[in-house]
């Protein structure tokens, strides 16, 4: 029994590492893409940017995740997009919305001294960002990014909403309604285990990091 559990439970898990590695894929540079839209000069491209990011950012993932299924289908007769793709696609762009936040902050904190004086030393803008920006900024964001991307492994229990088959929802379907309680909480320490190994992993970038000293 314990050994059929454990199976079943891996197959659920590789779908929710599957969400977890197609979102950061997609999120980490389409949040930088729209932190450069929040921040840019022309009103007409910060404006809308910021208002779908507060969007996004002021309801919760499991709202925009049944919008984004049924909502086509419901306002326009469309055939919507598979389950799958629409946990990613939701995911993507919530997580984006969020990662540009801490891009934006990450760029604002640097003091614009720094980029004036690249300039006086006849550098230019590429190389003020690579030589002298960005591994400030990179230290600067990597606790904050790292506790988003702790918070995206638990978040994928939420793809269960419309039956895509993670591990929580493979762990209710199959067991839970048939009254085996042990199996749900089972799944607790597959998701331990992988956040464990992301803290190490955060903790390790952030040690290493420390050499840039600010």
């Amino acid at each position: 029994m314990w050994w059929s559990v454990t199976v079943s439970l891996l197959e659920g898990f590789g779908v929710t590492c599957l969400i977890f590695l197609l979102t950061l894929l997609i999120a980490l540079p389409l949040g930088l893409v729209i932190s450069f839209g929040s921040t840019s000069k022309y009103k007409a491209v910060s404006y809308p940017v910021k208002f779908l990011v507060w969007i996004v950012r002021g309801t919760p993932l499991m709202l925009q995740i049944l919008i984004f299924f049924y909502a086509p289908g419901l306002l326009f007769g469309w055939h919507g997009m598979e389950r799958f793709t629409t946990i990613i696609v939701a995911f993507s762009i919530n997580y984006a919305c969020y990662f540009s936040e801490i891009y934006r902050s990450g760029f604002q904190s640097v003091p614009r001294g720094q980029y004036e004086a690249g300039q006086v030393l006849g550098m230019t803008k590429t190389q003020i960002f690579f030589r002298v920006v960005l591994f400030q900024v990179v230290r600067r964001i990597l606790p904050p990014m790292g506790n988003e991307i702790i918070t995206l492994v638990k978040d994928t229990s939420l793809a269960r909403i419309i039956t895509v088959q993670e591990i929580l929802q493979i762990a209710f379907s199959r067991y839970v309604s048939k009254g085996i309680i042990w199996p749900l909480f089972y799944t607790g320490a597959f998701y331990l285990i992988f956040v464990g190994i992301l803290t190490v992993i955060f903790h390790f970038l952030e040690k290493k990091m420390s050499y840039y000293k600010i």
